[in-house]
């Protein structure tokens, strides 16, 4: 980083190929993976593929600012969120864990939790919450393609499949 420019420039560097922000890239990919794949696991053990307290919660949020489309997804969208978020949780923790499809599963993480912060809509303290904040962390992941840094897409990357097509680097990462 350079110290050497005045406080409040056009420009702003961030060394993202030096060893510490590597290392630190990596234990963010890691723990946001574990938070999502225990998530994920406790709801199989507990429950299985039926979920159930999804659609519950879902059916109950009639005085929400979302309105219907909440009681609407949890009376007919059961058979898909029963299974969906448990297995869900669990893919996106370990492809995050093992670095694999790493932008693709932060992207799934971004989704639900999306989904967790406008659904949960606790805002006794503003607009930021646990919610956003998991949010931000996924988004993170995403954006600086934390897989590269001690995980399989690293390792993917230099294959020839890859180096054929390179677009593919954008579900890497």
């Amino acid at each position: 980083m350079n110290y050497q420019t005045a406080p409040l420039t056009d420009t702003v560097e961030l060394e993202l190929d030096g060893p510490w922000t590597a290392y630190w890239l990596a234990v963010l990919r890691l723990v946001t993976g574990w938070w999502f794949f225990h998530a994920g696991v406790t709801k199989l053990i507990e429950d299985g593929l039926a979920f159930t307290y999804g659609p519950a919660y879902l059916k109950g949020m009639t005085g929400t600012v979302l309105g219907p489309i909440p009681v609407w997804m949890g009376n007919n969208l059961a058979w898909l969120i029963q299974p969906g978020v448990p297995l869900g949780e669990t893919f996106i923790g370990l492809a995050l864990m093992a670095g694999v499809l790493t932008r693709l599963a932060a992207a799934g993480g971004v989704f639900f939790m999306t989904l967790f912060w406008i659904g949960n809509a606790e805002f006794g303290h503003g607009l930021v919450n646990a919610d956003l904040m998991g949010l931000l962390l996924f988004a993170t992941v995403l954006v600086v393609g934390a897989g590269r840094y001690y995980g399989l897409d690293g390792v993917i990357e230099g294959t020839k499949l890859v180096k054929r097509h390179p677009k593919l680097r954008y579900i890497l990462g």
